[in-house]
């Protein structure tokens, strides 16, 4: 039996593609961030989430 992988993003991994990308670490994390969204929706990681981070999203007006 296999186990799932579980991943945690904050909100800072998901505000980093909209950074300056000629900044390399701001583009090597946001290509990170990227490839890990695409395997969470290819199902082959699972996206953990907390109180926290749902706290902090609804506390921004534009989310």
């Amino acid at each position: 039996m296999s186990k799932e992988m579980k991943v945690y993003l904050d909100n800072c991994c998901y505000n980093r593609p909209y950074d300056d990308q000629r900044n390399l670490p701001n583009s090597l994390e946001a290509q990170a961030k990227l490839h890990i969204q695409m395997l969470i929706k290819e199902k082959k990681v699972q996206q953990a989430s907390s109180f926290v981070l749902e706290y902090e999203n609804s506390c921004n007006p534009y989310f």
